[in-house]
This record gives C-alpha cells, structure tokens and sequence, in this order.
C-alpha cells in the first residue's frame, strides 16, 4: 500500500457520493424540500378580482398591503378561478377536487339542513390527516352542521368558526349590510324558525353560533370580534406546530367579505368607508397569519384565494370585479358577480407564497380552478388520492415551483346561482375563449335582474381582447367557428364523462328544525355564553 493513501470502506465512499449527490441538488446551505411541507390555505368570502391592490395598481389604493408584500415575494395568480359562484358548492369542489356535478353540491345548504357535503366524498383533510398531518379549520364551513356533516367529521383535528355564511343567524350587533340586518330579540322564549326578518335582512332566528369543535361556545356571536378570536386561533396552531413535530394542514376560510360587514380596525367606519375597513381588516389577519408563518417554519407554503366574487347586490358593501364587469349581461339588466357565470363571478384574486420554493415578485397567467388545491397539496405531501373516483382538479405543482403557464386545457362554469337549474354547465372556458349556453344575472345594485336567455349557438367572447364580456363574437367569424368546433369536443366530453362516472355523489337538501344549531331553545335566540 502506497504512503500516505488511505482506503475507505465501500459503506463510507457511497456516503460520500450521496452527501456530494445531495449537496448537487440542493445546494451547501441545505433545505427541507424532503420534508412534508405545511399548508395554510386562506379563503375569503364574496371576494373581488379588483379588491387586491397588485391587481389593479392603476388604483393607487392600499387597502392590501400585506397580500401585496405576499405577492411580491411568491406568485400572482391572473386567470384563477373559485370552482362555482356560491358558498356551499366552491367549498364543496376545493375539498373534493371535483366540479359539483360530481361531488352532488350545487347550492347553499341552510340553516335547517339535515345534511352536508355527501358523506362518500373523501376530503382533502382527511386525506392528509391520514398521512400523518395535523388538521386545523377556523372560519366558515357551509358544508352541514348537522351530525356527521361537520368539520371534525371531515377530516379535521380541530375547529372553530360558523357552520354558514354570517348573515344566516342574527346578533346584537349587527355589521353593515342591506337591507340592515335588525338586532337579536333578546325578550322573548325562542322559537326556532327559518324565517327572515320582515325588513328582508338577516335571518331573525336563531343567534349566529360559534362553534369550537361540535360544541357551541357563544350564540350569538359578536361579529366585531370574531376576527381577533380567529387571528389569535391561528398563530397559536402555527406557533405550535414544532411542539407537536408533525406537519399541519390549517384552513382559514375568514368572514371577510360576506355582509354583514363589522371591521373593528379603529374607530367604527361609516358610508363608503366601510369595505375599504373590512379589507384592510382582512389583509391585517393575513399579514398576522404569515408572520406568524414566517418566525416558525418557513417550509410552508400559503395559498390565499376567494370562493366566488362581489355580492353585486349589496351596493357601497361589495367588492370590486376589475375590468371583469360582463357589460352584455349588466346592459340588459342585472348583475354579473356572485352567483353567476360571468367572469366577476368566479374570476377571483389568488396569491401563493412558499419562501425558498416559490419564486418571488412573479405572475401566472395559468387558467386554474380552486379545485386545482386539492391536487396539488396531495401532490407536495406524496399523498395519493383514491383511484375509486374521478377528478376535475390538476397538479399545479409545477405552475408553483418551476413557472409553467399551462393550467386547465378547458374548464367549465357551473351554475349555482341565479339563472337557470342548479347544476347547468353553463358556460365553458377554453384557452382566451369563454362560451355562455344559458345566460342570467342575479340582482344588481338597486334590485333589477336580467332574464335567463339560452343561447343556440352559444355566446363566445375572447377574454384576451373582451375582458368586460361585452361584445360576442360574430358567428359567422373564422375565430367563432375555430373556438367553437374545439369547445362543443371538449364540452361533449366532459358531459359524458361526467354521466359515465360511477362515482357521482348526490347531496341531501331537505331541512328540518332540529337540525337548527342551538344551544339553548328555552332562551331567547338560542342564547348561550361561556368562558
């Protein structure tokens, strides 16, 4: 043996090429891309593509400055889309992947439902908390309250929030809406009805609950100071994530922008002040959310979107589409934001941010769907989903990590609103070109509604050049008889696939009055308080 040479163990030099192999990959400063990443999702209620500052710079507002420095340090989202127009069925298809043609939500549940979400669904938290997450939801569920329809029967760990939107139950302080939502009755016995107030506002009975876990915990709830309990919620489940040594899924699905508004930010806002407050509100909770993100484990990535537009009718407290204002259908009349088809429907502001994955200050113009969530977090936690069903969701991973522009090929718009039946595919998205079959509104500010119009051969507007939606194509154009031969293919396919899909799930509507959360039907409003 030569002086000075020494042999290694054949153990010790495969060591050694896997350590130099790693340091290749991931660089000598090292990450924890091999570890199971966190994620918080953020859902914001009746949410405007215009109501993120970066979206519409023009405007020079500062209504969102956290999710602007959010967006500036992750991905921009331009052409994402909530997979329905209303509360129940956008949640319904972001936990399922799949379009509610499929997963059997296609409208609201209420406050009497006797059921939910189809109890076959397999939910993306119940698939990460099988994988070893930890799974946390604050906020609105909408998906049935009653037995075994709510959250942490669906997956999650824990919860506290609202079973429904916070206009479906009074309070004593009521936020701003219209009509005004009146007060609690707090004189009189409680007798649980679904009846709405005589001035058409909010619900009368029973009290808006709080729920924490399955128990009730405050009915009514103060809405003034729900965002402090959902904010301090929060940072307490982030900063406790390295104690528990497990990653954690953490759904927020906020309040925020739903009426009644109530932002507690200063002193209380009045007259058009009152949303620019409630965003700012909002974006402070988000802001809080990702600090406290920030100072604990930065392998987490957070993914901030809405779960339909404005609630047009609502006037000075509702959001704002952009450009997305879909002048075809508001010149006839009505409304083309929430519960419709039209872009300001579902066309909705998204940011993802993954420090040291996600490449900072850049834009997609990728056409996504919120149902693309699930996927994509199965994806990164190397979870499969069962193979026993179909989905409509893609893998965005690669639009996230590594810049590609390629979503959704063709994605279709159900109806779960005003016009038409529940369930309708109603309009069709494909590359810059959208097509209506059915056209309708639901009601604009001031009350006025458009009537359903189908269409034989369809409406095509091109996105690229119309963003407003206000001028069709004309149907004897080259481009209208290109876009529209590639559309009725894909939209055919889509149709049968969904009729042959063996795995189709149909949802309980039917309501009753014992399924009426309440803690307490001798007092007044269903009245509890603890703590």
């Amino acid at each position: 043996m030569a002086e000075g040479i020494t042999l290694f163990p054949l153990s010790g030099i495969l060591m050694c090429v896997l350590l130099f192999m790693t340091t290749l990959r991931h660089g000598v400063s090292g990450d924890k891309s091999d570890e199971k990443p966190n994620f918080i999702i953020i859902l914001a209620d009746d949410i405007g593509w215009g109501d993120l500052d970066t979206n519409q710079p023009e405007r020079k507002s500062n209504n969102t400055p956290h999710l602007n420095l959010m967006a500036g340090q992750g991905l921009r989202f331009s052409d994402f889309h909530s997979p329905a127009s209303t509360c129940s069925p956008s949640r319904a298809a972001i936990l399922t992947g799949r379009y509610g043609l499929r997963n059997g939500v296609i409208h609201n549940f209420g406050v009497g439902s006797v059921a939910g979400l189809p109890l076959s669904e397999v939910t993306l938290p119940q698939l990460l908390q099988r994988a070893g997450y930890y799974t946390a939801m604050i906020g609105k569920w909408h998906l049935g309250h009653n037995g075994p329809y709510g959250p942490t029967k669906r997956g999650f760990d824990y919860f506290l929030g609202i079973p429904y939107s916070n206009d479906m139950g009074c309070t004593d302080m009521p936020g701003f809406n219209l009509p005004r939502c009146p007060p609690c009755d707090s004189s009189t016995p409680s007798v649980i009805r679904l009846k709405r107030s005589p001035q058409g506002g909010c619900y009368s009975k029973p009290g808006l609950p709080l729920i924490k876990n399955d128990t009730i915990v405050e009915q009514p709830l103060n809405l003034w100071t729900l965002t402090e309990q959902y904010k301090s919620a929060a940072t307490e489940i982030i900063r406790n994530a390295r104690d528990r040594g497990q990653p954690y899924l953490l759904y927020i699905a906020l309040a925020h922008m739903h009426v009644p508004l109530a932002p507690a930010l200063g002193s209380p806002p009045y007259g058009g002040q009152v949303y620019p407050a409630t965003l700012r509100e909002m974006d402070s909770l988000v802001g809080a959310i990702k600090s406290a993100s920030d100072d604990t484990d930065k392998n987490t990535l957070i993914w901030f979107t809405g779960d339909n537009g404005p609630w047009e009718q609502k006037c000075q407290y509702a959001g704002s589409m952009g450009p997305f204002s879909g002048k075809w259908q508001t010149s006839r009349g009505g409304g083309s934001a929430k519960q419709t088809t039209w872009e300001g429907g579902h066309r909705v502001p998204t940011v993802a941010y993954w420090p040291g994955r996600i490449p900072a200050n850049t834009t997609s113009s990728a056409l996504l769907s919120g149902m693309d969530i699930f996927p994509t977090l199965l994806s990164l936690a190397n979870v499969t989903p069962p193979a026993d069903r179909r989905y409509d969701g893609i893998d965005a991973t690669d639009i996230l990590l590594h810049g590609e522009q390629s979503g959704h090929e063709f994605l279709g718009h159900p109806n779960s609103g005003a016009a038409g039946q529940f369930g309708d595919l109603q309009a069709v998205r494909m590359g810059n070109h959208k097509a209506y079959y059915l056209t309708g509104s639901a009601k604009a500010c001031g009350g006025a509604t458009g009537r359903q119009e189908f269409h034989d051969p369809p409406l095509i507007f091109d996105l690229q050049h119309d963003k407003a939606e206000e001028t069709p194509l004309d149907v004897e154009s080259p481009d209208y008889q290109a876009a529209m031969e590639r559309i009725s293919q894909k939209r055919e396919e889509l149709l049968w696939d969904i009729a042959t899909d063996t795995s189709v799930s149909v949802a309980d509507y039917s309501t009753d009055t014992s399924a009426v959360p309440c803690c307490n039907p001798e007092h007044a409003v269903c009245r509890c308080h603890t703590g």
